[in-house]
C-alpha cells in the first residue's frame, strides 16, 4: 500500500502532484490539525512547523495518538484541510481496509495508526494481523521478529498510484465490479517489460534487479489468495486459478499495486543487511516510478461492470 520514509526529501518530490501554492503564502499554519495521508490512508496529524525549501513549503508533522518517531517532513500534496468533507473522505478510504475482513486491510506495519473514527475495526485489526497490534503498543518493534520499525522498508507511492488504489477499491467493493481476467499485460508481463527498462537505461542489469522481481513475482503468487483480493473477487479467484495455475500469468497492474502497500509487512520478518535493503527500497521505488509511468497502459480506467452476486462465471465475483 504505501509508506513514507522520516526522511523523504527525495521521495516527496517525485511524488508530487504539483498542488504546490505559491511559494510566497504557506497553505498550513504551526499549530493546524489538519489530515495527511500516508500511503493510501488519511491521518489526523498536527502540523509543527512549515518551512520553505526550495520555492516549495515543507511542513513537519506530527501524526495524533502516535509516537513522535513518526514524526516526518511531507509535501504539500500530503496534507489536506481538517474540514468535514475531508474527514468524510477520510472515513471512506477507512472501508479500503477491508480487502477481506478473514485476510486483513491493505495496511502494513509501517503505516500510522488509524484515527478515532477507526477504534471499531481496531478490534478485528488485532484478532487478524497480530503484528498491527503490536505496531499499536510498541513503536520500536514489529510483533515476534521485534524489528525496528527504522529496519524496515520505507516505499512511498506516488499519489497518482495511491488514486489508482481508491478507484480500485471503489470498483470493487462500491460498484460490484471486477477486474476481467485474465489481464494484459500479466503481472509477469510488466516485470519483465521493467527488466528490459532497466536494461536499456542502464546498459546492463544488475543481478540483484532480477533476483528482486523474481522475489516480486513469489510475493504475489503466495500473498494473493492470503491477503490482496476483496471479498467479492474470491469466487472469480478460484474459477480462475485452477490446475496450478500462477496467478502472475492472469492478474495485471491492479493487483501487483496492491501488493506493494503490503510489502513493508512481509518483509519485515526477512533479515536483510541494512545495505541490500538500502538497495532493495531503491528498485522497489523506481518500479513504482515506471507503473506510474506506464499508468495508462497498464490498468483499466473501467472494471467488468457484471454484478459479482450472481457470479455467473470467470471474471465474475461473489
Amino acid at each position: 500500500m504505501g509508506n513514507s520514509s522520516k526522511d523523504n526529501s527525495t521521495t516527496d518530490s517525485d511524488t508530487s502532484s504539483g498542488d504546490t501554492p505559491p511559494s510566497n503564502s504557506s497553505l498550513y499554519s504551526d499549530g493546524e490539525k489538519v489530515l495527511a495521508y500516508h500511503g493510501p490512508r488519511i491521518y489526523e496529524a498536527k502540523v509543527q512547523k512549515a518551512e520553505l525549501r526550495k520555492k516549495e513549503w515543507r511542513y513537519f508533522v506530527h501524526y495524533l495518538g502516535w509516537n513522535k518517531n513518526w514524526d516526518e517532513w511531507v509535501g504539500v500534496d500530503r496534507l489536506m484541510k481538517h474540514n468535514e468533507e475531508n474527514v468524510m473522505k477520510q472515513q471512506a478510504l477507512d472501508k479500503k481496509q477491508g480487502v477481506d475482513k478473514n485476510t486483513k486491510s491493505g495496511r502494513s506495519t509501517q503505516t500510522k495508526p488509524k484515527s478515532s473514527t477507526d477504534a471499531k475495526g481496531d478490534k478485528e485489526d488485532l484478532k487478524n494481523n497480530v503484528s498491527k497490534g503490536k505496531k499499536r503498543k510498541n513503536d520500536a518493534a514489529v510483533e515476534k521478529g521485534n524489528v525496528s520499525t527504522e529496519k524496515l522498508v520505507k516505499i512511498q507511492i506516488p499519489s497518482t498510484l495511491r488514486k489508482q488504489l481508491i478507484d480500485d477499491w471503489d470498483f470493487v467493493t462500491q460498484q460490484d465490479k471486477v477486474v476481467k481476467l485474465p489481464r494484459l499485460p500479466t503481472v509477469d508481463e510488466i516485470l519483465t517489460k521493467y527488466l528490459e527498462y532497466r536494461s536499456k537505461k542502464d546498459g546492463m542489469v544488475a543481478d540483484s534487479v532480477g533476483e528482486i522481481l523474481k522475489g516480486i513475482r513469489c510475493y504475489f503468487d503466495k500473498a494473493l489468495a492470503v491477503m490482496l483480493l476483496y471479498k467479492k473477487e474470491r469466487k472469480q479467484y478460484n474459477e480462475t486459478i485452477v490446475d496450478n495455475v500462477s496467478p502472475s500469468t492472469i492478474y495485471g497492474a491492479e493487483h501487483l499495486l496492491r501488493l506493494f502497500v503490503k510489502l513493508p509487512e512481509l518483509l519485515a520478518y526477512v533479515n536483510i543487511e541494512e545495505e541490500t535493503l538500502t538497495r532493495l527500497q531503491q528498485i522497489l521505488l523506481d518500479f513504482l516510478k515506471f507503473l506510474q509511468k506506464n499508468q495508462s497502459t497498464f490498468f483499466l480506467t473501467a472494471y467488468d461492470g457484471t454484478k459479482s452476486t450472481e457470479g455467473k462465471g470467470k471474471g465474475k465475483d461473489d
